[in-house]
């Protein structure tokens, strides 16, 4: 994984599914190599097979390959091409014990970890688990673009200083290259986001803003 990241999360947006969702990578490919992004399952290969792009998996479970209709196994995603996985995002949350589960199931295939979390106490406890990053998204500013780092910097700022083990990103109302930079400033190490890029009315701009940001 490298740093800073600006990854972005396709979730089932009709405007990131499959021929749409390679067409936003690859403006991310021609802006900076900082960007990677997270689409449906059954788009990963289809990313990764045509762009540069770093692709992270929106989730895995933590079984192996047998019989368990409907989950998505990380060997399945590692041979797509994906290179790591979200796990525990606010919008699929799981228990404890199946995110450790899930983390050594994606070590055993060489994926990188994601881990969401809503608050800094989620984030102290998850760095126990040796993610390879925790991505801090208090629920109630997704979709808002309202910027954590903006609205809620004293929540990244304590995060910076109780977790030490883990790289931080941070995610929730990001929209622009500003949010981008504040948080950096702040001591994060990347930024995820949604519907700021997917839904855009022009991506174009949005990307290369974000990518502004890095800079700034």
């Amino acid at each position: 994984m490298k740093f800073p990241l600006i990854l972005i999360n396709y979730k089932t947006y009709a405007q990131g599914i499959g021929e749409k969702g390679l067409k936003l990578a690859k403006i991310m490919e021609d802006t900076s190599p900082a960007y990677a992004v997270s689409p449906q399952p059954m788009d990963i290969r289809l990313i990764a097979k045509n762009t540069k792009v770093p692709v992270y998996a929106q989730h895995i479970d933590p079984i192996l390959p047998g019989s368990h209709t409907g989950h998505i196994l990380a060997e399945s995603v590692e041979a797509a091409g994906a290179v790591g996985t979200l796990l525990n995002h606010s919008e699929m949350r799981i228990p404890f014990k199946v995110i450790k589960d899930s983390i050594k199931r994606a070590d055993e295939n060489g994926l990188e970890t994601i881990l969401c979390v809503k608050n800094v106490k989620e984030a102290v406890i998850a760095q126990k688990l040796e993610p390879d990053a925790i991505a801090i998204e208090p629920p109630e500013l997704i979709g808002t673009g309202r910027s954590v780092s903006t609205t809620k910097p004293e929540l990244l700022e304590e995060a910076v200083s109780k977790v030490h083990k883990v790289p931080l990103l941070c995610g929730a109302g990001i929209t622009n290259g500003e949010d981008i930079r504040k948080a950096l400033d702040i001591g994060m190490q990347g930024v995820l986001l949604a519907s700021g890029v997917v839904k855009a009315k022009n991506p174009e701009e949005v990307i290369q803003d974000l990518a502004n940001g890095l800079n700034a």
